[in-house]
C-alpha cells in the first residue's frame, strides 16, 4: 500500500512540475517568444497520460491486489465493504447463482415497424443533438466575452473544463433517472467502465491536435471512413464477424460522404493544404480510440444487459474523475472558475451545452444498445455530410455534381444494408419458427 501512495503522488507532481516550470520560464522571457517543450504534441501527450496514470496506475495495483487475495469471498456486510465489491468485482457470482436452473426463452426480435421507428427514433435524436451542440460549442469558443466598443473581450479557452461540465451534469441527470425509475440488476465491475471513459477522452485529444497537423482532404477521409476501423475493432474487442455486404457498403459511405465533403461547403479554405507525418500519427491515434470506445461499450450491453442510463452514469462517473484530476494538476479549475466570474454569461452558455450533450449521450448509448457500434458509427459519419447539406440548403450554397453523386452512393449503401439486413432478419424468424414448431 505504501508503494501505491508513493506512485501517486509521483505521478500526480510530475504534471504541476513541468506544466509549472514551463509557465515560469514562459512568464520570464521578454521579446520574442521561444518555443517551450509543451508546443510540441508529442511533450503535451506524454504530459496527459502523466495525469491520467495518477489515476489508472494506483487503480490498477488496487484491483490486482484485490483479485489476487480474492478479495469477494471474504468482505464483510459493511457499506465500504460492497462497494469495493462493486468496483471490482461487480455482481457476477450473484447473477450466475440466479440463472442456474433456468432455461432462457428465445429472443423475440422486434417486427419491422418497431426495428425501422426505432432506428428513425435514433438517427433523429442523434442528428438534432449533436448539430445543435456543434452550433453552442462553436457559439463559446468563438465568442469574445465581455467585449465592448471601448473594451476588448477574451475567449474562453479551456477546452477540458467544459468536458468536465458535460460530464458532470450528464452524470447528475442519470443518476436522478437510476433513482426515480427501476432499472435492471446492475452485475458489471464498476471499473470496465473506466476504459470506455479514457479511451473517449484520448480519442477527442487526438482528434483536435490532428487538426493542427493536417489537410482538409485528410481531415474529411478520416472522419468519412471510420465505419471501416469500427468493424475491424469489433472483431477484436467482441470477435464479432461481419458479412462481405457489410464491409462493402461500409466502403461505399466512406466514398459517398468523402466525395460530398471534399466538393460541397467553404470549409476547405480555411484549413491547411499540407498533412505531416505527426498529423497522420494523430489520426490513426484518434481512429484507434475512437473505434475502441464504442465496441467496448457495445461489449458491456451484450455481456452485462445493463440499461443506457446505468452506462451513462458508469462511463460519466469515470469521465468526470479523470477530468477532474487533469484540471487540478494543471490548474485548470482556477482559471476557469475566474473566467466564470468575469463573465456570468459563460456560464448560462455552459449549462445549455451540457444539456444538449446528456442528451446526445443518451441517444448514444441507446443506438449502441439497440443496434450495435457500426450502425451508431453510420449514423454520426452521416452526420458530418448532413451538417453541410443543411449548410447549403440555408444559406444557398451550391451542391456539386460530384457531391451529388455522393450523396446518392450513400442512400445506395443504406438501401443495400437494409435490403440485406431485412433479409437477414426473415431468414432468422423463419429458423425460430420452424424450430418452435418442431419442439411442439
Amino acid at each position: 500500500m505504501t508503494a501505491i501512495i508513493l506512485v501517486t503522488l509521483l505521478l500526480g507532481l510530475l504534471p504541476y512540475l513541468i506544466g509549472g516550470e514551463e509557465s515560469v520560464l514562459s512568464k520570464n522571457r521578454t521579446g520574442n517568444v521561444e518555443p517551450t517543450i509543451l508546443d510540441f504534441w508529442i511533450a503535451r501527450l506524454v504530459l496527459n497520460i502523466l495525469g491520467y496514470a495518477t489515476f489508472f496506475v494506483p487503480g490498477a495495483l488496487i484491483v490486482r491486489y484485490l483479485k489476487n487475495i480474492k478479495y469477494n469471498e471474504s468482505a464483510g456486510p459493511g457499506c465500504l465493504s460492497n462497494a469495493i465489491v462493486l468496483c471490482i468485482f461487480g455482481k457476477e457470482a450473484e447473477k450466475s447463482s440466479s440463472e442456474e436452473g433456468t432455461t432462457n426463452p428465445v429472443d423475440q426480435e422486434p417486427s419491422s415497424f418497431n426495428y425501422v421507428l426505432n432506428l428513425c427514433f435514433c438517427f433523429a435524436g442523434l442528428q438534432g443533438s449533436y448539430l445543435t451542440w456543434g452550433v453552442l460549442q462553436e457559439r463559446i469558443m468563438k465568442h469574445e466575452y465581455g467585449k465592448t466598443e471601448t473594451e476588448q473581450g477574451e475567449f474562453f479557452t479551456n477546452s477540458q473544463f467544459l468536458v468536465f461540465v458535460n460530464r458532470i451534469l450528464a452524470l447528475c441527470i442519470a443518476l436522478t433517472v437510476i433513482f426515480v425509475r427501476p432499472q435492471p440488476r446492475h452485475t458489471a465491475p464498476l471499473y470496465k467502465y473506466s476504459y470506455s471513459s479514457i479511451s473517449n477522452i484520448m480519442s477527442s485529444w487526438f482528434q483536435y491536435e490532428a487538426l493542427k497537423y493536417v489537410s482538409f482532404p485528410t481531415q474529411v477521409l478520416a472522419k468519412a471512413s471510420k465505419v471501416i476501423p469500427v468493424m475491424l475493432m469489433g472483431k477484436v474487442v467482441s470477435k464479432k464477424t461481419f458479412e462481405y455486404y457489410e464491409y462493402f457498403t461500409a466502403a461505399m459511405i466512406s466514398v459517398g460522404v468523402s466525395l460530398f465533403l471534399l466538393t460541397s461547403g467553404d470549409d476547405k479554405k480555411a484549413h491547411s493544404n499540407v498533412t505531416t507525418i505527426s498529423g497522420v500519427i494523430l489520426l490513426v491515434g484518434y481512429m484507434l480510440f475512437d473505434s475502441f470506445t464504442s465496441n467496448w461499450q457495445g461489449e458491456l450491453f451484450s455481456k452485462h444487459k445493463m440499461s443506457s442510463i446505468q452506462m451513462m452514469a458508469g462511463v460519466n462517473l469515470f469521465s468526470c474523475l479523470l477530468t477532474s484530476i487533469s484540471l487540478m494538476e494543471q490548474g485548470g479549475f482556477f482559471s476557469a472558475s475566474a473566467f466564470m466570474l468575469r463573465h456570468p454569461d459563460f456560464v448560462f452558455h455552459a449549462v445549455i451545452l451540457s444539456i444538449c450533450s446528456a442528451t446526445g449521450q443518451l441517444f448514444i448509448f441507446h443506438t449502441i444498445s439497440s443496434f450495435g457500434a457500426v450502425t451508431f458509427i453510420i449514423i454520426m459519419t452521416m452526420r458530418q455530410g448532413f451538417a453541410i447539406l443543411l449548410s447549403c440548403v440555408i444559406y444557398g450554397h451550391p451542391v456539386t455534381f460530384v457531391g451529388l453523386c455522393g450523396i446518392l452512393i450513400v442512400f445506395a449503401a443504406l438501401y443495400l444494408r437494409i435490403y440485406a439486413n431485412q433479409k437477414k432478419r426473415a431468414q432468422k424468424q423463419r429458423l425460430q419458427a420452424s424450430q418452435s414448431t418442431s419442439k411442439v
